[in-house]
C-alpha cells in the first residue's frame, strides 16, 4: 500500500506553482476548495464571477497533470475533516491567512483534525514577508509605510518561487460539479468583465509577462494616467492567489534596467503593508485606526451615494471611474483615490460605505487592501493622507486625463466635448454643449454639489474631530 493522501485546502491561493502547501504534499493529493458561505471570506458579486472561472481554470490544470479539483459547499470546518475521513488522509495542508477570523478558524480546523488523528500543517501566507517579521527596533509593528518598507528591504532576498508539480495523483472521492456552487450571476451583467479578463493561473502569467515587456519601464511615469494602460492589472490575480507575490517579485527583478522597477516593487510593498496592518489591527475593516475619527460627523445622503455608485455625479472623472468599475470589475488606481476622496470628503459619507461598494464590485476586492486604502483616503488610517488634502475632481481629471480620453471611453455621452471643457461641462458655452449633443440635466447631470462648499464643510467637520 502506498502513501495515505494529503489534502491541500485552498482558499485564495488558486494556483499550482509556488504553492508551499501543495509542494510539501508527498504521494496522492486531494486538492479541495470549499465554498463556505458562512466563513469569513464572502466574495462579492464581481468576485463570485471571477471565482467561478478561476476554479474552472484550476480544475483543467489539475486534470492535465492527472489530478482533480474537489469542490465542496458548506462549512469548511465540517467539510474538510469529513473529506479527510472519506479518503483516509493523514495530513491537511493550507497556506495561512491573516484576516482575524481566518486565524481563529484555522486553529479550530487544526483541533478538529488532530481529534481524527490527521496532521494539520500550515505554510507561509501569500506574502513576501510574514506578519511579525518586519518590526521596529523596539519590536513594535510599523504604522508608516516608508520605514516599514525600508526595514523589509534589509531582511535579505526573498526565496525563489517553487515549481508546479508535473504530475498529481488524486484518489476518487465525492465532489460537486462547479455549476452547483452557484457562483455565476443569474443575469449576464458580467459580459464587460469577460471581455477584459482571463481568470486563472495562465491568465495571471500572461498579464505579468505583457506588463514586464511593455509596461514596467514606463510604470513610474504612466501609472497615474488612466487614459493609458500604465499599470500591471495584476491585482485580481493576486487577490485570488493565481500568482504569488514571490513570482511577481522575482520576474520583475529580471528587468533591473527598467526605470519603473523600484516604483512597481513598492506597490507590492503597499500590499504587504496592508496585510501587516490587518494582522495587528483586526478591526481595520470596520473601525478607524485613529480613534478620534469614531466621533466624525458623517452625513446621511442616500441620493448622493446612489449618484456616486451609478457614475451620475456630474463630475466626469468620478463618473468615468465608477462606470469603469461597474462594467469591468476594476478601476484605475489613481481614479480610486479621486472617487474615494469625493465620497468621504465631498459627500461626507463614511468610508465604510465605499469599502462595502468596492467589496461587491471589485474583482480584486481584498480585505486588507480594501480596508487600509479606504482608511488612507479618509485620513483615519496608517500613514494616511492628511484629511485636509481634498482632491478637486476637475483639476485631477485635467491633470491625469488631459485629453479626456478616459472620460470619453467610459462616459460616452461626453465623447464630442472639446478637451478644454470635457472635465467641466457645466462651464462650457451653450453652443459648445449644443455641438456636442449635450443637454445638461437631461443627457448628462449637472454637478450634484459645489466642490468648494463641500470642501469647506469637510474641513469644518474635521475641525470638530480635531478640536474634540
Amino acid at each position: 500500500m502506498g502513501h495515505a493522501p494529503t489534502i491541500v485546502w485552498l482558499r485564495q491561493d488558486l494556483r499550482l506553482a509556488d504553492h508551499p502547501a501543495l509542494a510539501a504534499a508527498d504521494g496522492p493529493v486531494v486538492v479541495a476548495f470549499v465554498l463556505d458561505e458562512d466563513g469569513p471570506w464572502k466574495p462579492g458579486g464581481a468576485s463570485r464571477w471571477w471565482l467561478h472561472h478561476s476554479l474552472a481554470a484550476l480544475g483543467a490544470d489539475l486534470t492535465s497533470r492527472g489530478g482533480r479539483l474537489v469542490l465542496l459547499k458548506g462549512s469548511a470546518e465540517r467539510e474538510i475533516p469529513q473529506l479527510a475521513r472519506q479518503v483516509n488522509a493523514d495530513a491537511v495542508h493550507w497556506l495561512r491567512r491573516w484576516e482575524p477570523e481566518e486565524r481563529a478558524r484555522e486553529a479550530r480546523m487544526a483541533e478538529a483534525l488532530r481529534g481524527l488523528g490527521v496532521a494539520p500543517r500550515d505554510f507561509p501566507a501569500d506574502l513576501l514577508f510574514e506578519p511579525g517579521t518586519v518590526r521596529t527596533k523596539g519590536g513594535a509593528p510599523f504604522q508608516v509605510f516608508t520605514p516599514f518598507w525600508r526595514c523589509a528591504m534589509t531582511l535579505g532576498p526573498r526565496p525563489l518561487p517553487l515549481p508546479a508539480p508535473e504530475r498529481i495523483e488524486s484518489p476518487d472521492c465525492a465532489e460537486l460539479p462547479l455549476d452547483e456552487l452557484g457562483l455565476m450571476p443569474a443575469r449576464p451583467w458580467w459580459q464587460g468583465m469577460a471581455e477584459n479578463w482571463q481568470p486563472g493561473e495562465a491568465g495571471a502569467r500572461r498579464r505579468l509577462a505583457e506588463f514586464l515587456q511593455s509596461g514596467l519601464d514606463s510604470y513610474a511615469v504612466m501609472r497615474d494616467r488612466p487614459d493609458h494602460v500604465g499599470t500591471s492589472m495584476l491585482s485580481p490575480h493576486l487577490a485570488f492567489g493565481e500568482i504569488s507575490p514571490r513570482q511577481v517579485w522575482h520576474a520583475a527583478q529580471r528587468h533591473p534596467e527598467a526605470a519603473g522597477l523600484e516604483t512597481f516593487l513598492k506597490e507590492l510593498g503597499w500590499r504587504e503593508f496592508s496585510h501587516h496592518l490587518l494582522a495587528t489591527n483586526p478591526d481595520l475593516p470596520s473601525k478607524p485606526l485613529n480613534p478620534a475619527f469614531a466621533a466624525f460627523p458623517w452625513a446621511d445622503d442616500p441620493l448622493g451615494l446612489r449618484a456616486w455608485q451609478r457614475g451620475m455625479t456630474g463630475f466626469p472623472i468620478i463618473d468615468a471611474g465608477m462606470r469603469q468599475l461597474w462594467q469591468t470589475g476594476w478601476m484605475h488606481n489613481r481614479v480610486r483615490m479621486i472617487v474615494g476622496s469625493f465620497l468621504v470628503k465631498d459627500l461626507l459619507l463614511p468610508w465604510q460605505v465605499g469599502e462595502a461598494w468596492f467589496w461587491d464590485t471589485l474583482l480584486d476586492a481584498n480585505t486588507a487592501a480594501n480596508a487600509a486604502s479606504w482608511q488612507w483616503i479618509a485620513g483615519c488610517g496608517a500613514d494616511a493622507a492628511p484629511y485636509f488634502r481634498v482632491f478637486n475632481p476637475v483639476l485631477q481629471g485635467e491633470k491625469f486625463d488631459p485629453r479626456g480620453r478616459y472620460v470619453r471611453q467610459w462616459v460616452p455621452e461626453l465623447a464630442a466635448m472639446p478637451d478644454l471643457t470635457i472635465h467641466r461641462p457645466w462651464e462650457a458655452p451653450p453652443h459648445v454643449l449644443a455641438q456636442a449633443g449635450i443637454r445638461l440635466g437631461v443627457t448628462y447631470p449637472h454637478p450634484i454639489l459645489d466642490h468648494g462648499a463641500a470642501r469647506r464643510r469637510a474641513l469644518n467637520a474635521y475641525g470638530q474631530v480635531k478640536g474634540g
